[in-house]
């Protein structure tokens, strides 16, 4: 599994964050990754997320503060068939360097 190709050089905006998190529960095979893109694009925050082979999902997501924090606290909820169990959560610093929100593989 790889993170997909990011823009080096893109700038982090002020005030801006970035989250690590692995989501566990019921997270895959429920259209997880693909409903968190939708909200991170909605967000317009930028990063990744992926299954892992645990059983859980793994994200990454930089952009405003504010908007990292709703996307975390929405994979506490997850789309309508997740059960999500648990959502560990660390901050790092940004680094700039996604243009967008991807699926990893």
């Amino acid at each position: 599994m790889t993170a997909p190709p990011s823009a080096s050089g893109a700038s982090v905006p002020a005030g801006g964050a970035r989250a690590h998190a692995i989501i566990a529960g019921v997270v895959q095979g429920v259209c997880f990754r693909a409903e968190t893109r939708a909200e991170a694009q909605r967000l317009r925050v930028a990063g990744w997320v992926m299954n892992r082979a645990d059983g859980s999902v793994e994200l990454v997501a930089e952009g405003p503060r504010s908007a990292v924090e709703s996307l975390i606290e929405w994979c506490r909820r997850g789309p309508p068939m997740a059960r999500v169990a648990s959502v560990e959560a660390r901050w790092e610093k940004p680094t700039g360097e996604f243009s967008g929100f991807g699926i990893a593989r």
